[in-house]
């Protein structure tokens, strides 16, 4: 295939829900001002509001390096910190919270949101989950939908790297990510289809948009899609990250494997692309036991421990990390499982918390005053 070489640029989203101080719940009702004052205080198009009230989302501007990509979310979480403090709440940036109930909440008042809340009913409501997403650029249509397929084997990695959603209403849910089951409810979510080439990619979006199941493909919600709004590659499968640190690394690793995928197809050497049934069986243990438990070799038909997959990853892009100047960024998930993910922070707060003497609803305060510590932290 023939084609200029992506910009690689980068952006990145991320979604926080707001908690009461005091109450240590999520404020399903925050005054209007919240935003406004938050818009008012960053970048008027970075700040915005999401699907549910209790949820804000915050865009970094389009990036070149992963440098710059950290420099705008220490400003944007600082802004939401910030401002949100002056109305007694405070950010959380985890994909579920400790103890919050989705039948508290209610959606944001705009036409998009209208309509999912509309066609989907229960099942919108019940989203009461945040989550990630990194942009890179990938202007060639062919080319995007050549390293998705390529990309989709990685998935499950950077979701067993990310996990902070270990908690449900109030219990230990038994999963590393509870966010994921409870989005895959929603249709055309899950691993991404392979296409051959983008014209049956699009020829699928325009026979659901011609029978009137879709508007456009922004409501296609795979963990990895192609971009309808920018030309880039959207990861969408990672929790969200409660330390700012695990969020630039994991920028950094989706970027470098783009990269080297498509330097690798340069050289007319092309990822292996397991089939979705295979790469399902890592998506599941990553959402089961995030790292701990390993993942899947389909090469050597075995499982090996995570972290000897991310030395081999790691070392595999490691050329690339050079090319994009982010070397000391990439190597920063190289700690992730040395100290734990969030959702392994979470439950040791929350076990230790038992183990002092602590009564459940105490416990579980205990892991919200973490979160809301962490999400503050290295701004």
């Amino acid at each position: 295939m023939k084609s200029s070489r992506p910009s690689f640029t980068i952006g990145v989203e991320e979604e926080y829900l707001l908690v009461d101080r005091t109450t240590r719940d999520v404020v399903s009702e925050p005054p209007a001002e919240i935003l406004q004052q938050c818009r008012a205080n960053g970048d008027d198009r970075s700040i915005e509001p999401e699907l549910l009230r209790s949820q804000i989302e915050v865009n970094t501007h389009v990036c070149n390096t992963v440098a710059e990509i950290r420099d705008n979310l220490k400003h944007l979480r600082s802004v939401v910190v910030q401002t949100s403090d002056q109305f007694g709440m405070a950010p959380v940036a985890a994909s579920t919270h400790p103890f919050g109930r989705w039948q508290r909440q209610h959606h944001t008042p705009k036409h998009r949101y209208d309509m999912l809340t509309r066609n989907m009913r229960s099942l919108a409501k019940r989203v009461l989950v945040c989550g990630m997403h990194v942009h890179v650029g990938i202007e060639n249509d062919e080319l995007r939908i050549n390293l998705m397929n390529q990309l989709s084997d990685f998935l499950p990695l950077l979701l067993a790297l990310s996990t902070s959603s270990p908690f449900w209403e109030g219990q230990d849910s038994g999963l590393k990510s509870y966010r994921l089951p409870v989005f895959d409810g929603f249709p055309r979510t899950g691993l991404p289809e392979r296409y051959a080439n983008y014209a049956e990619y699009r020829s699928h979006v325009e026979t659901l948009q011609r029978v009137g199941i879709i508007e456009d493909a922004t409501v296609i919600w795979w963990d990895l899609r192609i971009s309808d709004r920018y030309p880039t590659l959207e990861m969408r499968i990672t929790d969200m990250c409660t330390d700012i640190n695990d969020a630039v690394a994991l920028t950094a690793l989706t970027q470098c494997l783009l990269h080297y995928l498509y330097r690798q197809q340069s050289k007319h050497r092309h990822w292996r692309a397991y089939h979705r049934f295979l790469v399902d069986q890592n998506r599941w243990r990553a959402i089961r036991y995030g790292y701990d438990e390993g993942m899947i070799d389909f090469a050597r038909a075995k499982i090996i421990p995570v972290s000897d997959i991310l030395h081999e990853v790691v070392t595999m892009v490691a050329e690339d990390a050079g090319e994009l100047d982010c070397l000391a960024e990439l190597e920063l998930v190289l700690e992730i499982p040395e100290r734990g993910t969030s959702a392994h922070q979470q439950l040791d707060t929350y076990h230790q918390a038992l183990a002092s003497g602590q009564s459940q609803e105490q416990a579980l305060n205990s892991v919200v005053d973490f979160l809301i510590a962490k999400t503050a932290a290295d701004l």
